[in-house]
């Protein structure tokens, strides 16, 4: 292997998406192994536990997407997804569970997590999952944003048509920023919109109220 050849081996690593994936079901982690680490851009670490995958990313990381299992030693519940969300200092960590729910969906949003992956999914499924994380998004099974829908009503509808324009935006994942620049707002205003968009949905957050409108119908 020359100079050149060694060069472009070390870059495609370095593009390859750093994963590490906790479970106690060692058939999960089995058939994770078996086909991600195929993946050409993809890099796979795995452990059965919480204490065991902190200790994993100490040594190993940082990874670029985190898959905790929900019910595995160490866990606590939400507790251990938090206490790993501090450890990476911002990187996306998610839930993988086989009984993803629309409660957890909410608990997980409120946490600030990428999202819940479900362990009935296909294997390349979960690896399209994993890309869509690790490019920045939230990743939410559909049966979960389609389940429980229900009506917002107050005396003249839940948003006005300002805040209904911001929803718009928000849906196509624009920033404070862009909408301020489109609707020649300032970015304090836009702020102000999207709080209160949140509260009359019921939402902890931007995407958790992008959420409850496609619920809703108003998305």
């Amino acid at each position: 292997m020359n100079a050149h050849e060694y060069q472009n081996d070390n870059q495609r690593a370095d593009r390859r998406i750093k994963i590490l994936i906790a479970d106690d079901h060692e058939m999960i982690l089995d058939i994770a192994r078996l086909y991600l680490d195929q993946q050409p851009d993809m890099s796979l670490r795995t452990s059965t536990s919480l204490p065991d995958a902190i200790s994993a990313y100490q040594s190993h990381g940082p990874f670029d997407v985190i898959l905790l299992d929900y019910n595995m030693p160490g866990m606590s519940g939400l507790d251990g997804l938090r206490h790993m969300m501090e450890i990476t200092g911002g990187k996306p960590v998610a839930i993988i569970t086989g009984n993803p729910n629309r409660s957890l969906m909410n608990d997980v949003l409120e946490a600030g997590a990428a999202g819940i992956v479900s362990k009935s999914i296909s294997i390349k499924s979960l690896a399209n999952s994993i890309r869509f994380i690790n490019s920045g998004e939230i990743y939410m099974p559909l049966h979960l944003m389609k389940e429980d829908r229900k009506k917002h009503v107050g005396d003249t509808g839940p948003l006005s048509a300002r805040e209904m324009t911001v929803l718009g935006f928000l849906g196509e994942g624009k920033k404070n920023k862009q909408i301020a620049a489109s609707l020649s707002l300032s970015e304090g205003t836009v702020k102000m919109h999207v709080m209160s968009i949140c509260k009359k949905l019921d939402a902890t957050n931007r995407t958790h109220a992008v959420i409850n409108a496609r619920d809703t119908g108003l998305l």
